[in-house]
């Protein structure tokens, strides 16, 4: 474990695992890295090095008040890579951080990266538009603004339920997963968790898309209940070139820990291949 310093004095932390070469992932809103624990283990014990860091804003990281905003997120996660002096990388990452990894291929190009894994991701568009009528209402994200100023302890308890689909028949979700859920979104600032809703909603990432020219796995859960599947990874599928989409039935938007078995088999053979 560690940190870098960025160009703007904030610094990142990240977690360090195992040896060969790196699978760096990133993480959803609003929680932090140790969200990839057990994928982190699983890279590492498997011959990879994996890498996860918090992003700014959230966990170990600085609550900055500047630059919670996706093109400083991928700018961060270039400088993580570029410090650590990384290449041939797979990057992986979850709904926001689907987002980040889109903008860092859109920004800074695959020179260092090898694959890239989507998960749950909210590229291209999340906000309901003219051009984009699949998407959610701004009313949708006015309401995660509200919940996260108002109480923001019992909004993340309440986030957990539909993160992991436990209002499903048959869920078998367990309350400690949703306190994990609650813990890490407690260590977010208030600021950068407000600042992210716009970012992972508004941020418009169909051109970063159509640059992605390495093998590219893109994972949406068809019962997500976070990320709507027909304005994420349906349409990402279709812009990403080569783009291989597995869809799980009935998986909810947290389906790296319900289906943690699926996604882990997954995640191993796409990062071996």
């Amino acid at each position: 474990m560690g940190t870098i310093t960025t160009r703007d004095g904030i610094e990142i932390f990240y977690k360090d695992w195992g040896s060969g070469q790196p699978v760096v992932f990133s993480h959803g809103w609003p929680l932090n890295a140790d969200a990839w624990d057990d994928q982190l283990l699983l890279v590492a014990d498997n011959g990879f090095r994996g890498i996860a860091h918090d992003r700014r804003g959230h966990g170990r990281s600085t609550q900055a008040w500047n630059g919670n905003d996706m093109d400083t997120y991928a700018d961060d996660l270039a400088e993580l890579i570029e410090k650590l002096d990384l290449h041939d990388v797979i990057l992986v990452g979850h709904s926001t951080g689907g987002g980040e990894v889109t903008r860092y291929i859109g920004r800074h190009g695959t020179g260092r990266v090898a694959k890239a894994l989507l998960l749950g991701a909210v590229p291209p568009l999340m906000l309901k538009t003219e051009s984009n009528p699949e998407g959610l209402p701004i009313e949708v994200f006015d309401d995660i603004r509200k919940g996260v100023k108002a109480d923001r302890s019992q909004f993340y308890k309440d986030l957990s339920t539909p993160f992991y689909g436990a209002n499903r028949p048959g869920s078998t979700v367990s309350q400690g997963l949703r306190d994990a859920f609650w813990l890490m979104s407690m260590q977010v600032g208030l600021k950068g968790a407000f600042d992210c809703v716009k970012a992972f909603s508004e941020t418009d990432m169909t051109e970063d898309l159509k640059r992605f020219d390495v093998p590219t796995l893109i994972v949406h859960g068809d019962d997500d209940q976070i990320v709507p599947i027909v304005a994420a990874g349906l349409k990402s599928a279709k812009l990403v070139k080569d783009a291989t989409l597995k869809v799980y039935p009935g998986a909810p938007h947290g389906l790296f820990a319900t289906h943690q078995d699926e996604f882990n088999r997954d995640l191993l053979a796409f990062v071996k291949d």
